[in-house]
């Protein structure tokens, strides 16, 4: 069992269980034409895109082709095969919340990397 914090304001402790399906966004990557890449490296590639600020395109209005072509400007190289339009649209919304809540690094350094695998 693990013990999972909310990041919005009420910081509300949860147990989640075994069965339950959770994965950290670590282990979510992007598929390119070539290759994957790591979610921290987009979600970067995005803050900088922004400025360090909410993501510009209205997901509410947004169209398939409006999320491709806004996603083709953070990772020029995305699979538009099997990068789908609800995946950008989830993307978007994950990095909008952790900007909202303070949370602006996203990738770990070689320092915290090594710390954790201790």
């Amino acid at each position: 069992m693990l013990i999972v914090e909310s990041i919005s304001a009420d910081k509300k402790r949860i147990p989640a269980y075994g069965h339950e399906k959770i994965i950290s966004l670590a282990d979510i990557a992007m598929y390119t034409d070539t290759d994957e890449v790591p979610l921290s490296t987009v979600l970067e590639s995005l803050k900088e895109k922004e400025n360090g600020a909410l993501a510009t395109i209205d997901l509410k209005k947004a169209s398939a082709e409006d999320l491709r072509e806004f996603f083709s400007q953070v990772l020029p190289n995305f699979d538009r095969e099997r990068v789908y339009a609800n995946d950008i649209k989830k993307l978007i919304s994950w990095y909008n919340l952790l900007i909202s809540n303070g949370i602006t690094e996203f990738s770990q350094t070689e320092e915290e990397t090594e710390t954790a695998a201790e």
